[in-house]
């Protein structure tokens, strides 16, 4: 096939019937009139001639460059002699894209497009025909006259890099979210793209109404051709015959099970990173239930990043070795007071963030009935209040939650408090100073009383704890209020239907000095990220990612789905099987985590398939057509989430491969194309022989 480009708007001379007057013709209308012939499918001994061959989906582009003028080409008779220029052999295609500032990432797409083969063959031909003009979903043509313009630039022999202010222009128009000169997504701009392609070119112009049948009995082949013809019927263009696929989506109620089954088009498949599926998080438990000592030890967990509180709790539990007659109650702990207890199982994960502080209280579970006491610790510090140095109660350390089991009054509660506390004490003979720890404890538990717990004032007149001693007094849930003092000779009084009393203890700094500082250390985040620390590089393969793409999972919470037979939105579960692959598959790897609190790109190495990637496994529906494919472009994001920068790689033959760094064009060894940095991968079906 040989694809002529018309620079002078008279090579029609050339065809007319009469020969001898467009030759006179043509002679005296001009000196010189460059053609440039771009020639596809020249013989094997051309090429092996010229020393390359670049061979892309099957048909060989532009190995040469063929150029006629008055000097060089001459007319014999009925036929033309061309001269080839030489040292262009495999220079079609390999023409780099200016930067308008931030734009590499409409660059990297752009180029991994154009170098789709049956793009390149539809665009380079008279497509314009095909335009849908009328489609009140497209864009009147424009964006596919601009990305065709473009494209047959980037064709063009000899081209330099073009500035492709004229797509960008259009793109600008159409789609506001790309306008001005900001970093954006290679992969949303490639989505838009496809989809405007798309409606541009459809060569649907009335799009009939089809209705959606149930099964009805039906095979899922019956169904799944029903779908496929009803969405042929009202989309059919280039995009579609090279792009889009089918797959089966099942529903299932968690109540009533009912399942739904629809099989819907995708355009590209988006696969998550299987680390992303998975969060990890640490908690530190605090152990009370061995002779009622405390224990504290940190303990990291993975859970689902999609998972409920009961996956934590289950996790948790396998990780301290919890035993079957004992529970554990997480709590969230906020400036050195407990601020939350997380005590629905259904709750989403999604409510605690990496920065949160996590306890976990570890208890009997036939300690259930007996009230829930909350001990918040205090020291005093002198801080600067309006240039004064200012002594003023500050909380510190982790709140301790114990079970109040046969305790009846203060002083049950401050020698409970203190046998919690013992396995953190220092020996006597470590204590520096003339204290007497041990008398002084002494002196404390066996203290002697009876009354009344009420939030009067201190009954002592009192609120600073004694040398070495220690004060409890009545608190609100965050610690807050410094109630009544809780005399040891008093019966505890426990009100509210939560039956849970919250107790602020006053140390001296001298009783602090008895104890291990383990005690008072600040909590772990759930997960302690580090801007310059660089977590060690993961390495996942792309059948991973598949298979966790394919794996059934439950509906968030945004996403509840209404069971049409319970008559309610539900929350079901979802599972996809590929059932129609395209000739052209674009797989898009979710590196970028966007919520309400964070946003995080994830460097996760994905060993990708170059030459053979088999989907013969992964496809619910064989209909003999081949699932092998091979790599021909990848878009690259090198960097962070704000600061990044987009390259191309392109196969162009062989094993030789091209990097498309905006006008830069150079070639890459094969071996360095798998990197962290693979955003989009372009694979090729490739036919079986």
């Amino acid at each position: 096939m040989i694809c002529i480009w018309d620079f002078s708007g008279q090579t029609t001379l050339f065809f007319m019937n009469d020969k001898s007057k467009a030759a006179t013709d043509f002679q005296r209308q001009c000196e010189e009139i460059f053609l440039e012939l771009q020639v596809y499918g020249l013989s094997d001994s051309l090429r092996c001639r010229e020393g390359k061959k670049y061979e892309i989906g099957g048909s060989f582009y532009g190995s040469d460059s063929l150029k006629m003028n008055g000097s060089s080409g001459a007319m014999n008779g009925d036929s033309l002699t061309f001269s080839l220029r030489h040292g262009e052999a495999g220079s079609l295609g390999l023409t780099g894209l200016q930067n308008l500032g931030n734009t590499c990432f409409m660059n990297s797409a752009l180029q991994c497009l154009a170098h789709t083969p049956k793009l390149v063959d539809y665009f380079v031909e008279d497509y314009g025909r095909e335009i849908n003009h009328d489609n009140p979903l497209g864009m009147n043509g424009e964006i596919a006259l601009a990305f065709g313009d473009l494209l047959r630039k980037l064709w063009a022999p000899g081209a330099s890099p073009v500035a492709p202010k004229s797509f960008k222009s259009k793109l600008d128009r159409f789609a506001p979210q790309f306008s001005g000169f900001n970093q954006h997504d290679s992969q949303e701009l490639l989505a838009f793209l496809l989809d405007g392609l798309h409606e541009d070119l459809n060569r649907v112009k009335h799009k009939p109404y089809a209705e959606v049948k149930d099964g009805d009995g039906r095979t899922d082949e019956e169904v799944a051709d029903d779908y496929w013809h009803n969405h042929l019927a009202r989309n059919d263009s280039i995009i579609v015959d090279v792009c889009q696929g089918q797959y089966k989506s099942t529903l299932v109620c968690p109540v009533c099970r009912k399942i739904s089954v629809t099989f819907d088009p995708f355009m590209y498949l988006s696969l998550p990173l299987p680390s992303t599926a998975i969060r990890t998080m640490t908690l530190t438990v605090v152990n009370s239930c061995i002779d009622g000592i405390a224990q504290i030890s940190p303990y990291t967990i993975s859970v689902p990043k999609n998972g409920r509180f009961e996956d934590l709790t289950r996790a948790l539990g396998i990780a301290c070795s919890l035993g079957a007659d004992e529970t554990i109650l997480v709590a969230e702990v906020f400036t050195n007071c407990i601020i939350r207890f997380l005590e629905d199982p259904s709750d989403s994960l999604s409510l605690i963030r990496d920065a949160d502080r996590l306890v976990a209280y570890r208890f009997k579970k036939d300690s259930g009935d007996a009230p829930l006491v909350v001990f918040m610790n205090q020291r005093m510090e002198e801080q600067y209040i309006h240039g004064k140095l200012t002594p003023n109660w500050k909380a510190f350390g982790s709140p301790i939650v114990v079970r109040l089991c046969n305790i009846t009054d203060g002083s049950d509660l401050q020698n409970f408090y203190l046998k919690c506390l013992s396995l953190f004490r220092i020996s006597t003979e470590e204590i520096s100073g003339d204290f007497d720890a041990s008398r002084k404890t002494e002196e404390i538990v066996k203290t002697e009383g009876i009354a009344t717990l009420s939030l009067a004032p201190n009954e002592e007149g009192s609120d600073s704890p004694s040398d070495g001693g220690l004060q409890f007094y009545i608190t609100d849930e965050k610690g807050n209020v410094k109630g009544s003092k809780i005399l040891m000779n008093e019966p505890l009084v426990i009100n509210g239907e939560l039956r849970r009393l919250h107790v602020l203890v006053s140390w001296s700094d001298k009783w602090i000095k008895q104890y291990e500082p383990q005690l008072f250390s600040p909590l772990p985040e759930v997960f302690q990220s580090s801007f310059f620390a660089k977590r060690p590089q993961e390495s996942i393969s792309l059948y991973n990612c598949l298979e966790a793409f394919l794996q059934e999972e439950p509906l968030g919470p945004e996403d509840m789905w209404y069971c049409p037979s319970c008559k309610k939105h539900r929350q079901a579960s979802k599972k996809l099987d590929l059932w129609r692959l395209p000739e052209v598959l674009v797989i898009h790897l979710k590196r970028f985590q966007y919520s309400c609190f964070m946003k995080n790109k994830l460097e996760t190495y994905v060993d990708f398939p170059i030459d053979n990637l088999d989907l013969s496994a992964y496809i619910a529906y064989g209909n003999g057509k081949s699932y092998r494919y091979m790599l021909y472009a990848i878009s690259n994001h090198y960097g962070s989430m704000g600061g990044g920068h987009y390259t191309a790689f392109v196969h162009h033959g062989g094993d030789q491969w091209y990097d498309f760094d905006d006008g830069h064009v150079h070639p890459i060894s094969k071996e360095k194309i798998k990197s962290g940095a693979a955003y989009v991968l372009f694979y090729r079906r490739v036919s079986e022989i």
